[in-house]
């Protein structure tokens, strides 16, 4: 309470140094206390940015679809420098990857390299056009962003974990699949949850535009999910506590279980989902038949020479066992894209 007096103190001394009627310090109004901003309400540090927490129930689970997917197109017996003469007049491919998908696509911090499952198959389809694997542009692309990269001309494909699906066709085309893949959860070791039913009234954390959202909603719909841009956002809520499981593929999971020795993967596997290389749709203007067929053709290949076992050994033999991948479905072309 010394500061009130000291202001009036001063108020007087300045008053009594002027004529009477210009200083009425009973006319001063009191001073008011700063307001008080109300302490955030989530304990440690903040979310990763851009994440945004859904409540439990608030998003209807969507149903599955339940069309087949449509497939892809068949490789023919036409040369590289026939299928995709403007690429190979390029001299490079132009991959969208991921950045930061442990063991999947990432960027080697201590060489800058790409690096990666993923990586490897773009440059086993960058042979086949080159004779080269290393002809490759990698492109880092958001998971949001997938589709108008490839709509904008900004890559050639994608190849960063996009899950075949009807929906997906939609908006994409897709090559047959490069990996099989289960979908199920990695938590802390010590945190006593063993599969997604223990997650009831607890926080499943996934990434927004992936199929493990619709996963989550499903499976967990008394969870609040954690919604982030990346998986690595992921494994940092998950580390912070403020998540506790990650739901999706369980090649994904392995990258995070590599990084950190103090998660396991658990549980049943609550979906079974294949990843196909991405390109734009075909049309009149861009008739990318030729691309996926030159695509189609490299992933037969590794799947007869073990080129495709190899990849996975290196990569994922260590956290999986090796998946048998499903028959390439082709679709019958008419005259038209």
């Amino acid at each position: 309470m010394r500061r009130p007096r000291l202001v009036l103190a001063a108020l007087a001394c300045a008053c009594a140094a002027l004529p009477l009627t210009s200083c009425d310090v009973r006319s001063t109004p009191p001073l008011e206390a700063p307001a008080e901003r109300p302490l955030d309400s989530r304990p440690g540090p903040p979310l990763p940015e851009g994440a945004k927490v859904e409540k439990a129930g608030s998003t209807a689970a969507q149903r599955a679809s339940e069309e087949e997917i449509k497939g892809s197109y068949r490789p023919d017996d036409k040369k590289a420098k026939e299928r995709v003469p403007d690429i190979v007049k390029r001299g490079r491919l132009i991959v969208g990857v991921d950045r930061s998908n442990n063991l999947m696509s990432y960027r080697d911090a201590a060489t800058g390299d790409v690096r990666g499952f993923e990586v490897d198959i773009a440059r086993e389809i960058a042979r086949d056009i080159f004779g080269d694997p290393n002809k490759v542009d990698f492109r880092f692309i958001e998971s949001s962003d997938r589709v108008n990269a490839l709509n904008t001309g900004a890559v050639d494909m994608i190849v960063r974990t996009m899950t075949i699906s009807p929906e997906r066709e939609r908006d994409v085309a897709f090559s047959i699949p490069y990996m099989n893949t289960q979908t199920r959860m990695l938590v802390l070791t010590n945190s006593g949850i063993k599969s997604v039913k223990d997650a009831a009234g607890k926080t499943l954390c996934g990434v927004g535009a992936s199929t493990a959202l619709e996963t989550i909603r499903e499976h967990a719909p008394k969870s609040d999910i954690l919604v982030t841009r990346s998986w690595g956002d992921c494994l940092m809520a998950l580390q912070l506590n403020q998540a506790d499981g990650i739901v999706v593929d369980d090649a994904l999971l392995s990258g995070m279980a590599a990084q950190d020795s103090y998660t396991s993967i658990v549980g049943e596997p609550l979906e079974t989902e294949n990843y196909g290389v991405a390109v734009r749709r075909p049309s009149k203007q861009h008739d990318t038949r030729p691309l996926l067929r030159q695509i189609n053709s490299t992933l037969e290949r590794i799947r007869r020479d073990g080129t495709w076992s190899t990849i996975f050994e290196e990569w994922l033999g260590a956290y999986l066992e090796e998946p048998t991948l499903p028959a390439g479905k082709y679709i019958e072309e008419d005259a038209k894209p």
